[in-house]
């Protein structure tokens, strides 16, 4: 894997993870590369220097948590935010990330479940995901 520090139109810099650069140049091309903060999918490589401020591009920064316990309340309330904001696909989840990676279904959010084996075949493919960090049950399930 290499990792890349891109830079999108409106001037967000961000990290991502591609298993060669014409991995990277395919993906971009095919416009499925997003920035994280604002999800324009226009980018490019960003210069490899220090990251210098720029006016109107600052955001807040807020304080550490107190606690251990407040650091998990946080994570756990983004967690949520992040699945009321997406679908649940449950065992189709690899499926349906590999075909809105190769155009075939619309992008949007979603969330499931895979295997430890359909999610290296989704990295190795170039198939942007993240891991949920606290464990999720299907949505007519008590979590």
């Amino acid at each position: 894997m290499i990792v890349f520090d891109l830079r999108c139109a409106r001037a967000h810099v961000f990290e991502a993870w591609f298993a060669s650069t014409p991995a990277y140049e395919e993906q971009r091309e095919r416009r499925l590369v997003a920035c994280p903060t604002c999800g324009e999918t226009s980018v490019e490589k960003a210069v490899m220097a220090p990251n210098v401020g720029v006016k109107g591009n600052r955001g807040s920064v807020e304080a550490p948590p107190a606690s251990p316990a407040d650091a998990l309340r946080k994570l756990a309330a983004l967690q949520a935010e992040l699945l009321r904001r997406s679908r649940w696909v449950g065992s189709d989840f690899a499926a349906e990330a590999r075909a809105m990676h190769e155009g075939e279904r619309p992008e949007g959010a979603i969330h499931g479940q895979a295997s430890a084996a359909e999610v290296s075949e989704l990295v190795e493919e170039g198939v942007p995901i993240a891991p949920l960090l606290f464990p999720v049950a299907p949505p007519d399930q008590v979590n």
